[in-house]
């Protein structure tokens, strides 16, 4: 049987002329190593494309359609591919090759997607939101404090596609980890599905724990002696901060109670209860994320509370120092007065007496004050 023909029984696909595309640029591309980007043939988005027979690595087939019917045809293991940030044109093929929907295929190429789990037949996708702690010498009101991207994950029943969107978030390390188990990794695309969620949720309460310490030292300087002169600014900062972390985090609970509960031929019933395990670990970010906001807006209305009554000291110190003040400007606006008579104008103690009564009258209302916590 030809290649297409292979291809067009083990895939299911109806588009003929699709197929025949795919196997004819397949004939035409040298065989070259597929796990280096620089050269792939699928292009320079492809980081990895690797088969797994019994949870071990196999060698690297030569082209991805072969590599594709080979695991096809042994009827187990699967193929893994990954990609970063692809355009239309290179993940046309790849698309074609493993009959995914358009739908799913434009939420991996455009990104900026909402976590979520959908199924397509016999195909899972699944959408991650990757953070990370963005590393600060200080705190200010400008300040990038969690950067976020995306992993979008293609499962089936013999491949797993990653797409990747993002300067980090980086899948090297776990594939890693992964080869490690072999019989984790024999479960199949669930193993690999089940361990990016798991990689992405360890992220998030990596991150809450890095934003506990900033909330620390907002805190510590709100509740200084100077709080009142603390930049709000930090403050909303670290809101809008928290915001898009409760935005990748929140959605993400739904699904994964969906994956560990319902029913999946991807999914083996094994890797269901690690499902769940990764959603508890989700729910300790969450809840988390909701305390911080508490706090947060705790520690807003505490800022601008003393704000308010740094204010009304300053009031306070104003008005007693005009209460001072108003004592001479009475007196010598009345004696400023000009008016032939006036009783002591000619005296000679008069001018004394009113400096006197003066000083008298001011140092009496700044000690009244100042027991009273006005000055």
């Amino acid at each position: 049987m030809t290649m297409a023909g292979n291809l067009r029984k083990v895939t299911g696909l109806g588009r003929v002329g699709g197929l025949r595309r795919v196997a004819r640029l397949a004939r035409r591309r040298a065989k070259v190593d597929l796990s280096h980007p620089a050269r792939s043939p699928l292009g320079s988005s492809v980081v990895n494309c690797v088969t797994y027979l019994d949870g071990v690595r196999a060698p690297s087939g030569a082209d991805l359609v072969e590599t594709v019917e080979r695991v096809r045809k042994k009827g187990h293991g699967f193929v893994w591919l990954g990609l970063h940030e692809p355009t239309n044109a290179e993940f046309a093929g790849i698309a074609e090759l493993f009959d995914l929907h358009p739908l799913a295929v434009e939420d991996a190429v455009e990104a900026h997607q909402r976590p979520k789990v959908e199924r397509y037949g016999e195909t899972l996708f699944a959408v991650f939101k990757t953070v990370c702690y963005v590393e600060h010498e200080q705190l200010t009101a400008t300040s990038e404090v969690v950067n976020t991207g995306e992993i979008m994950v293609f499962a089936g029943p013999d491949f797993v596609i990653t797409v990747r969107h993002g300067r980090h978030g980086s899948l090297g390390p776990l594939r890693e980890e992964l080869e490690s188990d072999p019989v984790q990794l024999a479960k199949g695309p669930a193993a690999v599905l089940h361990a990016v969620a798991d990689h992405v949720v360890d992220d998030y309460l990596h991150v809450t724990d890095a934003l506990q310490a900033d909330i620390d030292q907002v805190e510590t300087d709100v509740f200084a002696a100077d709080g009142a002169r603390a930049d709000p600014g930090r403050i909303y900062q670290l809101k809008r901060e928290l915001l898009e972390l409760k935005r990748a985090v929140v959605p993400l609970g739904r699904p994964l109670l969906d994956l560990a509960d319902r029913p999946a031929r991807v999914v083996d019933p094994e890797i269901q209860a690690y499902f769940r395990d990764v959603s508890d670990h989700l729910q300790r970010a969450t809840e988390q994320i909701a305390a911080f906001d508490e706090l947060l807006n705790s520690i807003l209305q505490a800022h601008l509370a003393q704000v308010t009554v740094a204010q009304n000291e300053d009031m306070r110190k104003i008005t007693a120092w005009a209460a001072v003040i108003a004592v001479p400007t009475m007196v010598c606006g009345i004696y400023g007065m000009n008016f032939d008579h006036m009783p002591e104008l000619r005296w000679r103690f008069g001018y004394p007496l009113v400096l006197g009564v003066i000083v008298t009258a001011c140092l009496s209302l700044y000690r009244g004050f100042r027991r009273n916590g006005w000055l």
